[in-house]
């Protein structure tokens, strides 16, 4: 299969609007994902990684991927990080493609420091991309309930 069949044109054209390339880890990474398989990426500082990690979601969400169904609802991909400064610097980061490309993805981080009233409107309406630490997702997981959070969820990237 080739790159232009795996990468679904609004994100091939939002690299190309940059002056870049998708690259072979990256296309990997989604060709991965679309197969249902598990991966685990290994690439140098400034290769990619954060990009080719979300790129499946990203994908997920384009409107050449989801047609007339509508995009993914709920939670949908988990990102749990050590450091919360990092998981904040991940949605920085996430949040610019997924508005120049015009992707109807919620992208939000919780942890200690997330005010109590966007907590429990995780829990009720939850994005579809959390940012977390292990300590917050043990909280989440301890509700009675988390299985409707976590119900439809995709993905996880460590």
């Amino acid at each position: 299969m080739t790159m232009a069949g795996i990468v679904p044109p609004e994100i091939t054209d939002w690299f190309a609007g940059r002056g870049w390339r998708v690259r072979r880890h990256q296309s990997e990474m989604l060709a991965a994902s679309d197969k249902g398989h598990h991966a685990m990426l290994v690439a140098d500082t400034g290769a990619g990684k954060t990009l080719a990690g979300f790129l499946p979601t990203l994908a997920a969400f384009c409107p050449s991927r989801f047609g007339e169904d509508g995009p993914p609802e709920g939670l949908h991909t988990l990102y749990v990080s050590p450091l919360k400064a990092l998981a904040h610097d991940v949605q920085r980061n996430l949040v610019t493609p997924v508005e120049e490309m015009g992707l109807p993805i919620r992208v939000e981080t919780r942890s200690g420091d997330t005010p109590s009233d966007r907590k429990r409107r995780q829990r009720l309406k939850p994005p579809n991309v959390l940012l977390t630490t292990p300590e917050s997702l043990s909280l989440l997981l301890s509700y009675p309930d988390s299985f409707q959070m976590f119900s439809g969820l995709k993905r996880i990237v460590v």
